[in-house]
């Protein structure tokens, strides 16, 4: 990794792998849709009958967006009888969330 003090010769990129890994996760945050779910989920755990009827969005499109939100590792499930619950994986999401916001609020 890069660190401050460092000369052009002792900058280290991560591996090839690991950067087409980061890109892939940053991809899925370039989604309206998804990042609607993600800031909805924030607020705590919610189904998907809650969140289309929040995004005003069919719950096959919101099944979609959420199939892919787990296989990113970015929201976890459990069920509850018949319902689903989905909530964001771990802090790091939060984080990220807060960051974009952050960044978009001072380039305003």
């Amino acid at each position: 990794m890069h660190t401050p003090n460092a000369t052009k010769e002792e900058i280290v990129l991560p591996l090839e792998e690991e950067i087409v890994d980061i890109a892939d996760f940053f991809k899925v945050f370039g989604d309206p849709t998804r990042l609607k779910i993600l800031f909805l989920l924030e607020q705590g755990e919610k189904g998907v009958n809650a969140i289309s009827e929040e995004l005003g969005m069919q719950q096959s499109t919101i099944s979609q967006q959420l199939k892919l939100l787990r296989a990113c590792r970015l929201v976890r499930f459990r069920k509850d009888g018949r319902n689903v619950l989905y909530r964001l994986n771990d802090e790091h999401i939060h984080e990220i969330l807060a960051l974009g916001t952050e960044h978009y609020q001072e380039l305003q």
